[in-house]
């Protein structure tokens, strides 16, 4: 633990660079696993790609840098001076406020995502500067999902310490956010489908993005801009269905439904 009596700077170095590794532990954890899935489940899948996966280990160990210098100085001034609306007693809020406060900051991420990553794709001058590194990746892969421009990092780097001193998250489910956009982003990049095709075609598989919707962003790039949901894409008109080369034989392949 760091003293409360720390200079504010060192204490921000300190726990900002903690909270890096902790990323990067993170990154490396799901990423391999699913990578070591893949070897498994679809051999060869990844072959001649080690300098492209060489690439994405090196700008996601940034982007961990970049994600955990605001999340480590926002969890010191809480830890120490309780600051921001993080809680941990079980009793603060009644016990249906825990999954729809995971779902507030779930959609909030995935709204700024889709606007600011369409933002990226309508305006070629963004797309060059921040976001053509993560398209660089052709075809994605399980080490993809962080593999982000330095600034594309620090956009979505800020989203969640600012939610924090807005709506009110119990620690727990806080980390359960952060797990379930660690699982989505690699799940979502792999090249291939872990879902069950029943689950991705069914009613609520229409609503959530999955490694057959995202991969179709990566192949055409003006679509289907959403993170964990596909809710504005549908709102917008930029829900072009699911990419054919992992679903060939479904009609969703050819059109949003």
């Amino acid at each position: 633990m760091i003293p409360a009596d720390t200079p504010i700077w060192l204490a921000f170095l300190v726990a900002g660079a903690a909270m890096a590794v902790m990323v990067a532990l993170r990154y490396f954890m799901a990423s391999g696993l699913f990578a070591w899935m893949t070897r498994l489940v679809r051999p060869g899948l990844y072959s001649g790609q080690n300098q492209q996966i060489s690439m994405e280990i090196r700008y996601s160990l940034i982007a961990a840098l970049i994600y955990g210098a605001p999340a480590g100085a926002v969890f010191w001034l809480w830890n120490h001076h309780g600051f921001s609306l993080l809680y941990t007693d079980w009793g603060a809020y009644p016990l249906w406020y825990l999954p729809v406060s995971v779902f507030l900051y779930l959609f909030a991420q995935d709204s700024w995502f889709y606007w600011s990553h369409r933002a990226m794709h309508r305006y070629p001058v963004l797309f060059k500067l921040a976001h053509s590194v993560h398209h660089k990746s052709r075809p994605p892969t399980a080490w993809t999902a962080m593999s982000f421009h330095p600034l594309e990092s620090l956009s979505g780097a800020l989203l969640v310490p600012i939610l924090v001193f807005v709506v009110p998250i119990h620690l727990a489910m806080l980390g359960l956010v952060l797990g379930i956009a660690t699982i989505m982003g690699v799940v979502n990049h792999m090249g291939w489908e872990v879902l069950p095709s029943r689950f991705v075609h069914s009613t609520l598989g229409r609503w959530v993005i999955s490694a057959s919707h995202h991969e179709k962003h990566h192949e055409d790039y003006g679509c289907n801009f959403g993170l964990y949901f596909r809710f504005w894409d549908r709102v917008c008109g930029t829900d072009r269905g699911f990419s054919q080369r992992l679903v060939p034989d479904h009609p969703s392949a050819q059109v949003g439904v």
